[in-house]
């Protein structure tokens, strides 16, 4: 069929390859690092694409000619789209939205006034659920798959003065080919639900720039990559410590070490210090906490000194915003955290915003941070991994310099298969090349013929996550006995996830499933056989607020996972909350 035919893209199931070509990955991604940003959040339109008529109709090249001009029929007007807020999810907006999983096109106009020249424009997103493909004025300018990663794309070549038009699809299609795969255990947001914004940079710009205790702690190692080769000096200084040092670069990177003479960042003292890296015309700025960070046997060291990990799981989910994290949100949730003695959380099962990371900086909360490679993701395809891969490079990227991240998580609860260990070994290498100064963990699973603690992946890692429901999903805890007998770990274990469900207010005595006092015994029984098994180095109690998930299907939970010890409105606290609070604050290290 000829090209010209106006009906080609009615046969056409090809339609969609042009614009996969050239998605984004963790090598083009720029960490905003103090940058001066130009925000794009506010009002959008949005209009709902079942069919992906938006790729095979070119929706992105249409005119705004208005129809009573049209010289024939269109199935799309900018102006018919239904007016939505930036960040959101759509799920959210209508109910008849609330279980869309399909295409959607997001369209804004903005004014631009261009900088000096050899300035560089980049369209920068905290997160798209779960490819996008961005169009400014026409013309395509890239995309990016995975649904909780920040990315940026060069539009130097589309922007231009004046009056802009940015349009962006977004389609959240569950796949057993994607990372996270089709079959989960949270809700499927769609959208546009973190920032966008458009960041200037120079000509040269800094692609990364980290800066970290070497393993003694006594040196900080800072170094500066360029986004291009590059021969100069560029310069690193700490002002709070009389640092000011010239950094030598070369081939577009550089490094440079220095005494470090401050205050290690703990959760007892977390103290941050303003940091300035600069090369050529570019600078890049951040508040960094130094520490180090290591195990030794099956102790966790933070600054030398074991430390214990009192903490819970945490879902980036909202009753009222979904996926969106707003400042009060994210502040309430360290308040809880801090209510509950905790001084660890697990950021579930994804990454989260980051600007999670950066108030755990401030609060001295330890995080667990991970990519969803969860349940059974196609182990054995490898665009399934080059996609996993991507995430957690995005991650780290991002939040290399937060000291609250002590742990890289590369999955949870996979079957122990052949497929399953070449791929997550691999994300452990990958994280490790990436960030040699932090540990490697999963959560895995454990063998059940044996009750023990058993996982080939455990060689690849620093530190064993153990997921276990014993007193739950299990009538009583004689597992829990046997499985803790009967391991003997050379390295730590966490109990990444442990809880019983209730819903709030629903009281009875005894073992009586989803009542607050079964859900508040279950961690006193927990409690007491944890803390006496010396290999263990921490528990994450699952977990901190009621989610949605159209799993659970009870009259108690209705489409929400009541494990919360917090309710879905964050306010109420069931029983379990104050009992585990009381346990956590009952000692400070277990014996």
């Amino acid at each position: 069929m000829a090209a010209e035919d106006p009906f080609h893209h009615l046969h056409d199931e090809d339609y969609a390859r042009p614009y996969l070509k050239n998605l984004a990955g963790a090598g083009s991604l720029y960490p905003r690092g103090g940058r001066p940003v130009e925000p794009l959040d506010g009002e959008w339109r949005l209009t709902l694409d079942l069919f992906d008529e938006g790729l095979r109709q070119k929706w992105f090249a249409l005119d705004e000619t208005p129809p009573s001009q049209w010289a024939v029929p269109r199935d799309y007007e900018i102006e018919a789209g239904e007016t939505v807020p930036v960040p959101s999810c759509w799920n959210l907006l209508k109910p008849e939205w609330t279980y869309f999983e399909g295409a959607a096109w997001y369209t804004r106009s903005f004014d631009w006034a261009p900088g000096p020249p050899g300035e560089r424009v980049m369209l920068a997103l905290g997160a798209a659920n779960y490819l996008a493909l961005a169009f400014l004025n026409g013309m395509p300018v890239g995309g990016h798959q995975g649904g909780s990663t920040p990315f940026t794309l060069d539009v130097t070549a589309a922007i231009r003065p004046g009056r802009n038009r940015l349009q962006i699809m977004v389609e959240n299609r569950r796949s057993p080919f994607r990372v996270p795969m089709q079959h989960i255990d949270w809700f499927n947001y769609g959208g546009l639900y973190r920032e966008v914004a458009l960041m200037r940079l120079p000509a040269l710009a800094i692609r990364q720039a980290r800066a970290a205790l070497t393993g003694d702690g006594r040196m900080i190692l800072a170094r500066i990559e360029m986004d291009q080769p590059f021969d100069g000096t560029g310069a690193f200084r700490v002002p709070a410590l009389g640092i000011d040092l010239p950094v030598p670069i070369r081939q577009g990177s550089g490094e440079v070490q220095v005494a470090f003479t401050g205050t290690p960042w703990s959760p007892e003292n977390p103290v941050c210090y303003p940091v300035e890296f600069v090369a050529g015309a570019d600078r890049f700025t951040d508040r960094i906490g130094f520490r180090t960070l290591a195990t030794r046997g099956t102790d966790i060291l933070l600054n030398g000194r074991p430390v214990w990990l009192r903490g819970a799981c945490v879902h980036e989910d909202d009753r009222d915003f979904g996926k969106v994290s707003t400042p009060e949100d994210l502040r309430r949730r360290f308040r809880h955290l801090k209510a509950l003695g905790a001084n660890f959380a697990r950021l579930s099962h994804y990454p989260h915003h980051e600007d999670a990371a950066r108030l755990a900086d401030e609060e001295g909360i330890l995080l667990w941070a991970e990519v969803p490679v969860y349940w059974a993701i196609a182990f054995d395809n490898p665009a399934t991994l080059s996609d996993a891969e991507n995430q957690l490079g995005e991650l780290i990227a991002r939040d290399i310099n937060r000291a609250s991240i002590i742990l890289w998580g590369v999955g949870n609860e996979n079957a122990d298969t052949d497929a399953r260990l070449h791929f997550m070994a691999r994300l452990a290498a990958v994280a490790r090349a990436a960030d040699p100064t932090r540990l490697v963990g999963a959560a895995c699973l454990i063998n059940r013929e044996d009750f023990t603690i058993e996982d080939r992946l455990a060689a690849h890692l620093d530190v064993i996550g153990l997921n276990e429901y014993f007193g739950w999903y299990e009538p009583d805890f004689s597992g829990l006995e046997q499985l803790l007998a009967n391991s003997s770990p050379d390295k730590p274990v966490i109990i990444s996830e442990t809880g019983a469900d209730a819903l709030p207010g629903y009281r009875a005595a005894g073992r009586v499933l989803f009542s607050e006092d079964w859900q508040a015994e279950f961690y006193r029984q927990q409690w007491a056989r944890i803390v006496a098994t010396p290999y263990v180095a921490g528990i994450a109690a699952w977990l901190l607020y009621d989610f949605r998930t159209e799993r659970r299907q009870t009259g108690f939970q209705r489409g929400w996972n009541r494990k919360g010890l917090i309710a879905e409105d964050k306010e109420t606290r069931k029983l379990a909350f104050h009992v585990l609070a009381g346990l956590y604050r009952g000692r400070d290290e277990p014996s």
